[in-house]
């Protein structure tokens, strides 16, 4: 197992670790350092129009970063921490590259002790599958890329196998689902009862 700490100082100097989530493998950076944020897109081999999304260890520490309307608020205290990630309005620290250009960015608070562990030594951070882009996602260390693994300052074993299943991604200001995955049915009632 590798040394949280040793992973925070390594996102610190700006380097790409590999974590895990309650769904898979993700990449860590510092998701405010336009730099750290290009060296994920560098790894991954991934299109610089697809935005990544941003890692904080709790809602409270989402509102720093964010501003989210109070049903957008609801809607993380209902669903986060958990496999979801909320698309809300950036505020001028996120750097563009992270968002696409965008003035959105997605949220995600995982449920998993490792992934909240270095979250509460470091944040926010990169939340995006730890694979060369096209790839299948990392449920076990093992699988992680070599590529993606060479490329990372330190990987963090989470143990168990990951359950794979993706976040959903939703916007709650337009009550869209964008990506159906983990609780999207409990999602949708959700954005149903608050349409009513």
């Amino acid at each position: 197992m590798v040394d949280l700490a040793r992973a925070a100082a390594a996102i610190h100097e700006g380097e790409v670790v590999v974590y895990p989530t309650e769904t898979v493998y993700g990449l860590a950076a510092d998701a405010l350092s336009a730099s750290a944020v290009e060296q994920v897109f560098a790894v991954k081999g991934r299109d610089r129009s697809k935005p990544i999304s941003l890692a904080v260890p709790d809602v409270e520490t989402a509102t720093e970063y964010t501003r989210p309307t109070a049903q957008e608020k609801r809607f993380m205290n209902e669903f986060l921490p958990g496999p979801v990630t909320v698309l809300v309005e950036a505020r001028e620290a996120v750097p563009d590259v992270l968002t696409a250009g965008g003035d959105q960015v997605g949220i995600r608070v995982p449920d998993h002790p490792t992934a909240l562990a270095l979250l509460r030594e470091v944040a926010p951070l990169t939340a995006t599958s730890a694979n060369v882009s096209g790839n299948p996602s990392a449920r076990r260390v093992e699988d992680v890329d070599a590529a993606v693994r060479e490329a990372s300052a330190a990987v963090i074993d989470g143990g168990n196998e990951l359950p794979g299943t993706e976040s959903t991604v939703v916007d709650v200001s337009e009550g869209t689902i964008h990506r159906r995955g983990a609780r999207a049915d409990e999602i949708t009632a959700w954005l149903d009862r608050s349409e009513e």
